[in-house]
């Protein structure tokens, strides 16, 4: 693996894993084209330090958020006298709502292996990318944003979230994409469903770290990768974090629908190239 090709790669990730375009069907389709096997040791290695960067770049974008929450988790377990008649309040809310939407996940290990062979189908990615667009057009343009914060969200629209967050196992099916649309239509607020959808990463890419680094174990590690590992951290999380602010910001404008068009369009070129090569 060149420094470009690492850097390349550091920045496909940074920008499509908080953007919704699907950054495991980007990152297959390209290994594809290029004609790299998706289980290459050094690959599983790289990737896992790439889904580490995108975990900093949460931490970061995020930080006050789960200063709050750590902050509210310390104090609960410490115990409080009135903890039993004081509602819960917002940063604790939010935490279980995180930990009821992480708890679908339970599902991904049996699921991954079923899907695992459609990361090898480009044409397959590209009609993904293709849906993935069409759903965010529909529900920006025809689902108006709900009113429902921390405040106001429920247990129940959290599971669903974390269900949709399961169809991202799909190579072309992007998990921002799926949890802030289902988020839309269970009436979150704009802001709000686009954060939780981001605090709703953590334990998914730890999970997704973990997972891929027993893979790069169990094969056997090339450390003379490492160099260019910590690179590909340190890109894919100063990207990361510029991506975040720039899809809150695309929000905030209602300009969400320029991803659709973004989705459909490179799903319709992968597609094209599936035939050619």
């Amino acid at each position: 693996m060149t420094v470009i090709y690492a850097i390349f790669l550091a920045l496909l990730q940074g920008i499509a894993e908080f953007l919704p375009v699907s950054s495991s069907g980007h990152l297959a389709a390209l290994q594809n084209l290029v004609g790299q096997t998706p289980d290459v040791n050094a690959n599983l290695l790289f990737i896992a330090f790439l889904h580490f960067g995108t975990l900093i770049a949460v931490f970061v974008s995020f930080r006050r958020d789960l200063r709050s929450i750590s902050a509210e988790l310390a104090i609960l377990i410490r115990g409080r006298d009135d903890a039993a008649d004081t509602p819960p309040t917002p940063p604790a809310r939010l935490a279980i709502l995180i930990a009821a939407a992480t708890a679908p996940l339970i599902l991904a290990i049996p699921l991954y292996g079923a899907v695992r062979v459609l990361f090898t189908k480009t044409g397959f990615i590209g009609v993904m990318l293709v849906a993935t667009g069409a759903i965010l057009y529909v529900t920006t343009k025809y689902i108006k944003s709900g009113g429902k914060t921390e405040r106001t969200f429920g247990v129940l629209d959290a599971v669903l979230v974390g269900a949709a967050q399961l169809l991202s196992l799909i190579p072309g099916l992007s998990r921002v994409g799926a949890t802030v649309t289902v988020g839309f239509i269970r009436g979150a607020e704009r802001d709000f469903a686009v954060k939780f959808s981001y605090l709703l990463s953590i334990p998914a890419v730890i999970g997704a770290i973990f997972a891929t680094l027993v893979g790069a174990v169990r094969n056997g590690i090339d450390f003379s990768i490492i160099p260019l590992c910590l690179l590909g951290t340190a890109v894919s999380a100063v990207v990361g974090i510029f991506a975040i602010g720039f899809l809150r910001m695309m929000m905030s404008k209602d300009k969400f629908t320029t991803f659709s068009y973004y989705n459909v369009i490179a799903g319709t070129v992968l597609i094209i190239l599936s035939l050619i090569f």
